[in-house]
C-alpha cells in the first residue's frame, strides 16, 4: 500500500468518522473527514482522494445522490454505507456506479480488506505505458489509458472504476464463461453470497453502456447457471 493513499470519508456520524480517522490513519492512509454533500464537494475541489467511504443517508443530498455526481465526473472508487437488510439501497447504489458496500454496523477491518482489494484491483489492471493501448470488439473500442469506451459512432462513453475493471476482465477473456465468484473476485476481492446481485447489476449496466438489448444481449451473454461471456473477437490495437 502506498503511505500515501488518501481516504474522503462522508458521514454524519462523529462517531463513525472518528472511529475511521483512527483506525485507517493507524494503517497507513491519509484521511479527511466531511459530514455531508456540501463538505464533501469542498474536499473533492481541494484534493482528488484515491477512494471515498460515503454513508447512504446523509443531511440534505443523500450518498446516492452524491455517488451518481461523483461518478459522472470522476472514476474514483466508492464504497458506500448502507443500513442493514436495506438491499434495494445497496442495488441502487451499485447502479449509480459505486464500486462496493459495506452495512452498518461494520467491522472496520472488512472496510480495510474491501479497501485495499479495490485499490489493489484499480491499479493492477493494463494500462498504456507508450501511446495509446486499446481493445477493439464488436465495434467498440475500449482505451485502457483513457479508460473509457468509444461506441462505433465515434462517441465517448465513460465508466466507473468497477464497470471499467469489469469489463477489461471480459475482455481479457473473450468467449469464456466466467462465473459470478470469479467476477466477484477479481473486481471486488471477494466471493458473491447466495443474494449478493452486485455483478449482475454490474453486467447490466455494462449492457446499458454497451447498447446491448438485456432481452437478447449479443455481447455480453448470459450463461444458465454458468455466468457471463463476452461473445466477441477482441483485436488489439497499438
Amino acid at each position: 500500500m502506498d503511505p500515501q493513499d488518501h481516504v474522503l470519508v462522508v458521514d454524519d456520524d462523529a462517531e463513525i468518522r472518528n472511529l475511521l480517522a483512527e483506525y485507517l490513519g493507524q494503517n497507513g492512509y491519509r484521511v479527511s473527514l466531511v459530514r455531508d454533500g456540501r463538505e464533501m464537494r469542498q474536499a473533492l475541489e481541494n484534493s482528488r482522494p484515491d477512494i471515498v467511504v460515503l454513508d447512504v443517508m446523509l443531511p440534505g443530498e443523500d450518498g446516492l445522490a452524491l455517488c451518481r455526481d461523483l461518478r459522472a465526473k470522476s472514476e474514483t472508487p466508492v464504497i458506500m454505507l448502507t443500513a442493514r437488510g436495506e438491499e434495494l439501497e445497496r442495488i441502487i447504489g451499485i447502479e449509480m456506479g459505486a464500486d462496493d458496500y459495506l452495512a452498518k454496523p461494520f467491522n472496520p477491518r472488512e472496510l480495510l480488506a474491501r479497501m485495499k482489494s479495490i485499490l489493489r484491483r484499480a491499479r493492477a489492471l493494463p494500462r498504456a505505458t507508450t501511446g495509446a493501448q486499446r481493445l477493439r470488439f464488436a465495434g467498440w473500442v475500449l482505451d485502457l489509458a483513457a479508460r473509457h469506451l468509444v461506441a462505433p459512432d465515434g462517441v465517448i462513453v465513460s465508466l466507473s472504476g468497477t464497470e471499467f475493471r469489469l469489463l477489461s476482465i471480459l475482455l481479457e477473456h473473450p468467449n469464456r464463461v466466467l462465473d459470478r465468484n470469479q467476477l466477484m473476485d477479481l473486481t471486488l476481492g471477494r466471493e458473491a453470497t447466495p443474494f449478493d446481485r452486485s455483478i449482475d447489476v454490474q453486467v447490466s449496466r455494462l449492457r446499458q453502456r454497451l447498447r446491448d438489448d438485456a432481452r437478447e444481449p449479443r455481447i455480453i451473454k448470459t450463461v444458465r447457471n454458468g455466468g457471463y461471456v463476452l461473445a466477441a473477437a477482441v483485436e488489439r490495437l497499438d
